[in-house]
């Protein structure tokens, strides 16, 4: 089942991605560059996150998908580095919001 999923790692910062497939154990691609600067060394050796799926479909296509997690990187504000690590679309600050499906 395709999706749209959000992870939350310890910092309170979040990523939104998507799954075309379905897998259990995808936690998304999220550029560790932007990640690791955030945690010590030895927050790193016991590092939870959490990965809750938003949208599911057995139907939607890939494009359908694919716009639906734009929807949910600006309703989240995800893109804003203050508050997550997508960085595509570009934040643009509060204008940038829109409302998920």
């Amino acid at each position: 089942m395709k999706n749209v999923y959000k992870i939350t790692y310890p910092n309170g910062k979040i990523y939104v991605g998507s799954d075309l497939t379905g897998t259990l154990n995808y936690f998304g691609s999220a550029d560790s560059r932007l990640i690791e600067p955030d945690f010590t060394p030895d927050e790193r050796r016991d590092f939870v996150i959490r990965k809750e799926i938003l949208w599911e479909s057995d139907t939607a296509s890939d494009a359908e998908v694919r716009r639906i997690e734009i929807e949910y990187i600006n309703s989240l504000q995800s893109n804003d580095p203050a508050r997550g690590y997508n960085r595509r679309p570009a934040w643009r600050g509060a204008a940038s919001e829109a409302r998920p499906a």
